[in-house]
């Protein structure tokens, strides 16, 4: 995970370097979930792990490394599994790949009453104006947030947009499996 460019803070990096790896790794990929620690204290008590992941003393100090945890159950929905996760007080953070897709807000009007989750699947999945997105979205201890949108059909790093509350939903979620 490198060639990352240069943002505001930390978790905006992290947040770019995951999406950056998400996209070497090519289109329709399940989700993908990593803990975020600090590279500092990472090398520090795991030299042998920071070398193993490339940090060297010229890693950023006050930067943050993702570490990918095991694949995430496709066989699970995504809030049941993340209800699952307790992480351990080294992990500063979190944070979640994942590919949708996306209607635009002029198609809300269109989508029909009462339709299972399904079909509203199968629905969204044959609308014309779909739109195939990756989200990345990173969650701190202390609150910290920040997401990256990559539309498939503008798949470069110049094109990706970054924000706390682009997808506030699943920011709560990945919050949640901090609490106590």
């Amino acid at each position: 995970m490198s060639n990352t460019p240069m943002a505001a803070n930390p978790l905006t990096r992290a947040v770019l370097e995951i999406d950056e790896y998400a996209s070497g790794l090519g289109w329709d990929q399940p989700a993908r979930l990593f803990a975020l620690v600090d590279t500092a204290r990472l090398r520090a008590q795991e030299p042998s792990l920071a070398t193993q992941l490339g940090l060297d003393d010229e890693s950023e100090a006050a930067g943050l490394t993702p570490i990918e945890q095991d694949e995430v159950p496709a066989d699970k929905a995504l809030d049941e599994f993340l209800g699952t996760i307790a992480w351990p007080d080294a992990v500063v953070g979190c944070a979640l790949t994942v590919e949708r897709l996306m209607l635009p807000p002029s198609a809300e009007a269109q989508v029909p009453k009462g339709l299972s989750e399904a079909k509203l699947a199968k629905w969204v999945a044959e609308h014309p104006e779909r739109q195939e997105v990756r989200m990345t979205v990173a969650v701190l201890r202390d609150g910290g947030r920040e997401s990256a949108l990559r539309l498939r059909e503008k798949d470069s790093s110049t094109e990706v947009l970054t924000g706390p509350e682009l997808v506030p939903g699943l920011a709560e979620a990945l919050a949640a499996t901090f609490a106590d």
